[in-house]
């Protein structure tokens, strides 16, 4: 499933993350995803979110996420956040995540997120610019 993705992140799992269990409370995979998400777009694509943001052209929300829990992570692991753009519409996209220990292969969670691009100011949707999709495009190798 690796082979998949051109872009990982990696985090280490924190005593505040862990439930009773003593494995991370299901609810901290998101916030997971939305780190490696924010780091794909500044290290990954090379864009500066706040920059982009304050300009008003690029400031996607979520709509929809699907979580498939595999394993359990626990305290100290060093977790490898995979992430790609896999689908993009004219306002929207599509990103998969894939969650695994450093030098694993094993998932721990899967995950599908559909984001739409949001117009702050009037308060709907409003087309992805195209020099991101530009640079989505040529770093994930997609073809429209």
């Amino acid at each position: 499933m690796k082979e998949k993705f051109r872009f990982f992140h990696r985090l280490k799992v924190r005593y505040s993350e862990i439930d009773g269990q003593k494995i991370v409370f299901n609810a901290h995979y998101l916030t997971y995803l939305d780190v490696a998400n924010g780091e794909y777009f500044q290290e990954g694509l090379g864009l500066d979110l706040h920059t982009i943001m304050a300009e008003g052209h690029f400031n996607f929300v979520l709509v929809k996420s699907t979580l498939e829990y595999k394993n359990s992570a626990r305290l100290g692991d060093w977790l490898e956040i995979g992430c790609r753009v896999s689908r993009m519409g004219i306002s929207s996209f599509t990103m998969e995540f894939l969650i695994t220990r450093v030098g694993e292969d094993t998932p721990i969670v899967v995950a599908e997120i559909i984001y739409v691009n949001y117009d702050p100011e009037k308060h709907r949707s409003q087309p992805i610019p195209e020099y991101i999709r530009n640079r989505i495009r040529e770093f994930e190798g997609l073809q429209e």
